[in-house]
């Protein structure tokens, strides 16, 4: 029997105890070198882009001189403004990698000795870049489309005589929202937040070339997908798989997204359901890259996503 890759060592690149035992400056070096590959680490001005700068001693920061802007190795990043040590940082992006089913802000506070505020939204700031960085486009060949509803969960009244039938709408408690999934085959996989499941047919016609051949379940709403794509359908109750149709892929991202859900943090719907779905989305495009790669990627991501609207000021209600 095959080796699973996850347990093999190609796998396990990247080592938490070697970026815990870095120093400061260390993390820093190797911070500057991701942010600024182009001039292997030496600062580059957000504001003007000169590459000439002055050393403040008395500050850990830089001093542009074309524009004489005052900027850290932080500066217009995501991570811009932040009061964690860098070293904190990247260990928190390492830990962040190593949880295949997601890490809960909750753990990481602990393990970094950090307020569970600073936690969450560090956390969502990664999630956030990884977000922004992936690869846009419309998806073609083979695409596996199908629906989940997660969130909204209505409590059953204690004696049976009282529950209520809570497949009913008006027993539901209006929060519940379906996840949309696309997964090319062997390419990538794009995620949406509906109100419901039908909502995912306009959204598969604006993200699926044209041509693609699309793989459905018996939902009757996938129906109106053939006026724009070849189609194969495969009807659950009979199998999960037949005459080459399947949506095996797309179940396997739920699956992700429900052991998160379940395992690691417990409530990941409302607001903040897009932000979950993407991490899942990248975490199982990424699923066949060793650990020290995915870390690369991430903090690059970072790195390269502007500063956050949303999560910038989120405790202080400046969003």
């Amino acid at each position: 029997m095959s080796q699973h890759f996850l347990l093999s060592p190609a796998a396990k690149t990247l080592s938490l105890v070697k970026v815990m035992r870095m120093s400061e400056e260390e993390a820093r070096t190797a911070f500057r070198q991701i942010r600024w590959t182009e001039t292997e680490g030496e600062p580059i001005c957000p504001e003007c882009g000169c590459v000439d700068h002055y050393d403040l001693k008395t500050r850990q920061v830089y001093k542009c001189k074309g524009c004489g802007k005052q900027y850290s190795i932080t500066s217009g990043t995501i991570f811009h403004g932040r009061k964690l040590q860098v070293r904190d940082i990247l260990a928190a992006i390492a830990i962040f990698i190593n949880g295949a089913k997601g890490y809960s802000a909750l753990q990481l506070s602990r393990d970094l000795g950090v307020d569970y505020k600073t936690a969450f939204v560090l956390l969502h700031k990664v999630r956030e870049s990884i977000e922004t960085a992936r690869n846009a486009g419309a998806l073609s060949g083979n695409v596996e489309v199908d629906g989940a509803y997660f969130g909204g969960y209505v409590k059953p009244a204690n004696e049976k005589k009282d529950r209520k039938d809570r497949r009913k709408k008006i027993h539901q408690s209006g929060k519940r929202q379906s996840v949309i999934v696309m997964r090319e085959r062997g390419g990538r996989t794009l995620t949406y937040v509906t109100r419901t499941e039908a909502e995912g047919v306009a959204i598969v016609t604006a993200n699926v070339e044209h041509g693609a051949t699309a793989h459905a379940d018996e939902a009757s709403h996938w129906d109106k997908l053939a006026a724009y794509f070849p189609i194969k359908r495969v009807n659950h109750q009979e199998a999960y798989s037949k005459d080459g149709a399947c949506t095996n892929q797309a179940e396997s991202f739920f699956s992700r997204l429900r052991r998160a859900e379940v395992g690691t943090h417990h409530h990941i719907a409302g607001k903040h359901l897009h932000a979950y779905a993407a991490e899942m989305a990248w975490r199982e495009d990424t699923r066949r890259d060793d650990n020290g790669t995915q870390f690369t990627m991430a903090v690059a991501a970072t790195v390269a996503a502007p500063v956050s609207r949303k999560w910038c000021g989120y405790w202080q209600r400046r969003t």
